[in-house]
C-alpha cells in the first residue's frame, strides 16, 4: 500500500479497519471510552516531543494523535452523529469565527485585545449552547455555569489551573501572590496537623488543598503547574541517574548504599549540573 499525503487515504484505511467483516478485530472491538486513554497518551506524547526538541519524534507523535482524530470520526459515521468532515468543518468555522481581526471587519488588535475578543466570542458562543441544550430539553442542571467546559479528564494539575483561572475571570481570586504564598504555607501546616492526628483520608484530604493552593501558587506566576512539575520530574530523574552511575563507577549500587552515600552524591550532581548550565 503506497503511503500518501492525502487525508481521505487515512480516513479509507480506518474505514477498512473498521469493517465488519474484513477489518482488523482489535479496531472493531473498539469504543470511544476504550479508546480515550490511548488518546490522552497520544497528547501527552506530542508534548514531550516538543519538550525534548525532537522533530523526528514530534512528526511521528503527531501522526498517532491524527490517527486518534479519525479513528473516533469513524466511530461517530458508523453511530450517524458525525463525520470527519463535520469535524473539520466545525473547527474551520470556529477559528473563523473567533478571529475576526483576521477573517472579518474587526481590524488590527493587539494581544491583549485579541485574548478579550476571544473570550468574548467563546461566552458567546458557549451561551448558544445552552440555547440549543435547552431546546432539545436538556436538565436545567446541565446548563451552563462559570466552571464548565473545563475536561474531568484532564492531568489534576492542569485542571486546578483552567478551573481557577475561570473563578479568577469573574472576581473570585486574590489580588497578589503573597496570599497565595500565605495560603500554600497554611495549607502545609494543615498537613502537618493531620499526619498528627493519623487520619489517612484527612492526610489525603489536606495534601489535595495544598497541590491545589500550589497550582493556584503557579497561576498567579502564569507557570504552568503541569509543565513545571514534569520539568521537576525530569530533573529528579537526571539527578538520580547521575548518582547511580556515580556509584556504578565505585563499583556499587543503589540498593548497597546508604541515605547519606547517595545525598553526597545527589549533591555532586546539583553543583555539577550547575556549573555546565552556567558554562
Amino acid at each position: 500500500m503506497k503511503p500518501s499525503r492525502d487525508i481521505q487515504r487515512l480516513l479509507d484505511i480506518m474505514a477498512a479497519l473498521r469493517a465488519p467483516e474484513s477489518g482488523c478485530p482489535w479496531v472493531l472491538e473498539q469504543t470511544f471510552e476504550t479508546i480515550a486513554p490511548y488518546t490522552l497518551e497520544e497528547a501527552y506524547e506530542v508534548v514531550d516531543a516538543i519538550q525534548r526538541g525532537d522533530f523526528i519524534d514530534l512528526k511521528e507523535e503527531l501522526g498517532d494523535l491524527l490517527l486518534q482524530v479519525v479513528f473516533h470520526a469513524r466511530m461517530a459515521e458508523e453511530l450517524n452523529a458525525f463525520d470527519f468532515g463535520e469535524v473539520v468543518a466545525a473547527i474551520s468555522g470556529k477559528l473563523i469565527r473567533r478571529h475576526p481581526h483576521v477573517f472579518g471587519e474587526a481590524g488590527a488588535l493587539s494581544p491583549d485585545a485579541v485574548k478579550t475578543l476571544w473570550d468574548e466570542i467563546k461566552r458567546d458562543e458557549k451561551a448558544e449552547g445552552v440555547r440549543a441544550r435547552a431546546a432539545m430539553g436538556e436538565p436545567a442542571e446541565k446548563l451552563a455555569g462559570v466552571l464548565d467546559g473545563v475536561p474531568v479528564a484532564l492531568p489534576a494539575l492542569t485542571r486546578s489551573d483552567k478551573l481557577t483561572r475561570k473563578a479568577a475571570k469573574v472576581g473570585f481570586d486574590w489580588p497578589d501572590s503573597a496570599q497565595v504564598m500565605a495560603k500554600v504555607r497554611e495549607e502545609l501546616d494543615e498537613v502537618a496537623e493531620a499526619a498528627v492526628q493519623g487520619s489517612r483520608a484527612a492526610i489525603e484530604d489536606e495534601i489535595g488543598d495544598l497541590l491545589f493552593a500550589v497550582a493556584n501558587l503557579a497561576r498567579h506566576f502564569d507557570i504552568d503547574p503541569e509543565s513545571a512539575l514534569r520539568q521537576a520530574n525530569h530533573k529528579f530523574e537526571r539527578r538520580f541517574r547521575a548518582v547511580e552511575t556515580m556509584l556504578a563507577e565505585r563499583g556499587t549500587s543503589p540498593v548497597e548504599s546508604n541515605l547519606d552515600d547517595m545525598e553526597r552524591l545527589w549533591a555532586e550532581a546539583k553543583t555539577a549540573e550547575r556549573a555546565n548550565v552556567g558554562a
